[in-house]
Order: C-alpha cells, then sequence, then structure tokens
C-alpha cells in the first residue's frame, strides 16, 4: 500500500512539474506532449515523433542529439513573456523569471527520447537550409550546456543567454523576412548570399551605405536611404551585401512588396519593441501616375505624427530619380495645370524624403574591362585579359550594355564552360 502511495506521489509531483511547464512554453504542444503519448506505448505515435524529429534535423542541419537539439530549438523559438523580457535586457526579474524557474525543473523528465539511441549521435547528410550557421551552431551548442546543466536555475541562464546576445523567435533566429498578405512576418530561409566584396568598384557608394549602416547600428542618428541609377549596376546587390556584414551586429531586413505599402505602419507596430535593428527592403522602387500608394509611403518615412521608431529604417532601390513618372501635363510649360509647379513638387517629394541618395552609374569601357578581369581572375578562369575583353565587347553588344550585371552574366557563361570541361581546357 505505501508503495502505491509513492508511485501516485511521484506521478502527481511529475504531472505538476509538466504543468508549470506548459503554461509557459509552447514546446510542450509541440514535441512534449507527442512524447508523452509515445511513453504510452502507442506504437504508430511514436514512429510519428521520431520521422518528426529526423525531419527537424535534417531541415535544420543539427547533430549529435538531435532530440534534445529539437526541444532546445523549440524553446528558442518561443516568443512568451519570459523569453522577451529576457531578449530586451539584462537580469529579468520578477514573477515571469519565477514561473520559467518552476517550468525548468521539469525538463530532466524528457531528457532521452527511449529506443532512439541514434539519436544520441545524429548527424544531418547537410548544414541545412534553415538557420545560418552561426545560429545553427549557437542552438547546438546551448542545447549542449541546457541539458547538462544540473539545476533549474543553471538552465534558465543558458535560455537567458541566448535570449539576449542571438534573441528569441523567427526574429532571432533568422536574418531576412517577407510579409505575407496577412500582415504575418515570414523567414526567408534561402537568402541569397552576396558580399560587398563581390561588387567589384562603387567603393563610394559602398561606403556611403556602410556608414549610415554603421550609424545605425551602433544607436547614431542615420538615415532612410534610396539607390538609384542603372539596371545591372549593383543596387540590390549592395543591399544583400550590408545584411550579410551586419547580420550578426543585430541587423534583420524586411521585404515589403509595392501593394504592401499602406500596411508598412503595421508592419513597424509589430517590430518596433524588439532587441533588433530592422531596415524595411522596397526594391525597384516606382510608380506609374496613376499609381497612388507613394503617397502613403511619403507618411511612413517622414511626415506623419508619430515618430520613426529608433530600430527601424528604410532603404529602396530604383531605376529612376523620379519615382513618380511625370507626363508631359506636369511639366512647367503646360497650360493643363494652373498649378503646375505644385504637382511636379508633390512628385519629387518622396525622393527628398530619403536623407541619403546614392547614385549607381553604368560603367565606362574602363571599368567595364575591370569587372570582368577580376571576377575571371576570382573564379580562376583560364583566359588572358586581351581574350576577356574581347568576349566583354562580344557579350555587351548582344545583351544590356555596360554593368555589372552584364559583366556577371558573361563570367558566369564562361564558368559553365570552363567547369563542364574536365581537364580544365577552354572551350574550342
Amino acid at each position: 500500500m505505501r508503495d502505491t502511495v509513492h508511485v501516485h506521489d511521484r506521478e502527481q509531483q511529475r504531472l505538476d512539474l509538466v504543468r508549470d511547464f506548459r503554461v509557459y512554453f509552447k514546446t510542450y504542444t509541440k514535441w512534449l506532449e507527442p512524447y508523452m503519448d509515445a511513453m504510452d506505448e502507442k506504437r504508430a505515435t511514436y514512429e510519428s515523433l521520431v520521422r518528426r524529429v529526423m525531419y527537424a534535423a535534417e531541415e535544420a542541419g543539427f547533430k549529435g542529439n538531435v532530440w534534445q537539439c529539437v526541444i532546445t530549438e523549440s524553446l528558442l523559438m518561443d516568443e512568451n513573456p519570459f523569453s522577451c523580457a529576457a531578449e530586451l535586457r539584462d537580469g529579468c526579474t520578477g514573477t515571469i523569471r519565477e514561473g520559467a524557474l518552476k517550468a525548468m525543473k521539469a525538463l530532466p523528465t524528457f531528457k532521452e527520447l527511449h529506443g532512439s539511441n541514434n539519436f544520441n549521435y545524429y548527424k544531418a547528410a547537410s548544414e541545412g537550409r534553415k538557420y545560418s550557421p552561426l545560429i545553427r551552431d549557437a542552438i547546438m551548442d546551448h542545447s549542449e550546456k541546457l541539458w547538462a546543466a544540473e539545476d533549474p536555475e543553471e538552465r534558465l541562464k543558458v535560455l537567458e543567454h541566448f535570449y539576449k546576445f542571438y534573441g528569441v523567435g523567427k526574429l532571432g533566429l533568422h536574418k531576412a523576412f517577407r510579409v505575407l498578405d496577412g500582415g504575418e512576418i515570414e523567414p526567408i530561409l534561402n537568402v541569397a548570399e552576396s558580399s560587398l566584396d563581390d561588387l567589384v568598384g562603387y567603393e563610394r557608394q559602398k561606403k556611403l551605405l556602410c556608414d549610415n549602416t554603421e550609424a545605425f547600428l551602433a544607436g547614431r542618428s542615420a538615415n532612410n536611404v534610396l539607390l538609384y541609377g542603372e539596371a545591372g549596376t549593383g543596387k540590390s546587390s549592395s543591399i544583400r551585401g550590408i545584411l550579410h556584414k551586419y547580420y550578426e551586429k543585430g541587423l534583420r531586413m524586411i521585404e515589403v512588396y509595392k501593394h504592401q505599402y499602406r500596411e508598412i505602419n503595421d508592419l513597424i507596430r509589430k517590430i518596433k519593441d524588439r532587441n533588433y535593428r530592422f531596415i524595411i527592403y522596397l526594391d525597384d522602387l516606382s510608380f506609374e501616375e496613376f499609381e497612388v500608394e507613394y503617397k502613403y509611403l511619403k507618411a511612413v518615412i517622414e511626415g506623419g505624427l508619430e515618430a520613426r521608431p529608433e530600430n527601424v529604417l528604410i532603404y529602396a532601390t530604383s531605376n529612376r530619380r523620379h519615382l513618380v513618372r511625370e507626363s508631359f501635363s506636369d511639366r512647367p510649360e503646360s497650360p493643363l495645370d494652373k498649378h503646375k509647379n505644385e504637382t511636379v513638387q508633390e512628385k519629387l517629394s518622396l525622393f527628398a524624403r530619403f536623407g541619403v541618395s546614392i547614385y549607381y552609374g553604368a560603367p565606362e569601357p574602363k571599368e567595364y574591362y575591370n569587372i570582368v578581369e577580376k571576377l575571371a581572375e576570382r573564379y580562376k578562369l583560364p583566359y588572358s585579359n586581351e581574350e576577356l575583353r574581347l568576349m566583354a565587347n562580344q557579350w555587351e553588344l548582344n545583351h544590356n550594355g555596360l554593368s555589372g550585371r552584364t559583366a556577371a552574366q558573361l563570367i558566369d557563361d564562361l564558368r559553365g564552360k570552363t567547369e563542364g570541361n574536365k581537364d580544365g581546357r577552354k572551350e574550342k
């Protein structure tokens, strides 16, 4: 009888711990509730859980004890009152921390996924596509520390360290995002990698962009930026380059499409209190005469009553300086508009609201050759400068004129031909 009472007491104690855990962390619903079902000898549920763990490990590129990794990942993704508070300040205190401390007492209950010893020494088939190597390795490192911790306080400190230095949830664990039509912020998993060093030339433009971004990240005054000029000159590549360069310093980027411009204020409200620096990225910014979305954008950039949050900037690219197309009737000599000068000024005012505007011009022939030669050297292509210049001239005549994009397309074509020959010889 006494043993029966003790078993009942231990089971009740375990259930109390689980209750405290599920109050604070969605992890319980995502992983631990299926785990509890599987431990009740529901074979189909167990097999389903194993498949889910393997899929999650492959997607993230985890290795080692991946059962513990996926639980840790879920804890780090969980945006709750405690994790959001810990992200913003050191030494989170108060009732929410006391509750999270209670939750950590339940963690050892779920330490092993019984019957799956291979999960202790698992190695994913690839590096994973879900996270950057920095974040993936940080998750695995904190997973080891979390499960090795011997008391709830130590476990909680492991989580607090991650929340403070890397962030919490999708905004903390990813670098780039898009906005769905319902307003949800969705991570972009396959971010196009680009380094500022990949863009040959345009040193002055890159320096202006970096100087403004570094001031923004340091909490100093910084401006919204417009990159404008010829097509294919590296404007979008520069934007991707600064994301790659400054992501580890807390920079995040959200791409917004033209039909979503009127929703930007709602987006800003969602991100203004987070512990990151956000650039709202508007690619190929331009408007036809009949489009009115630029009026929403003007108010967002500068002109509304609400001050812009200090952790948000807008960076845009455009192929033209006059962002709103003008017609002949807008010109001062037109008799169709008695207030024609005011019409022109209204359409130019959007450009004026970007504190920094950076012009990307088409390269001169000498600069174009230099881009081709530098890219060929980077990829160790077996061509002389004379051969490259001849091919660059021929390529430019049949494509889009002198630009960095034209040069890159030529190099991609030559790489494909060279890499297609196993002995490394040039194609005849």
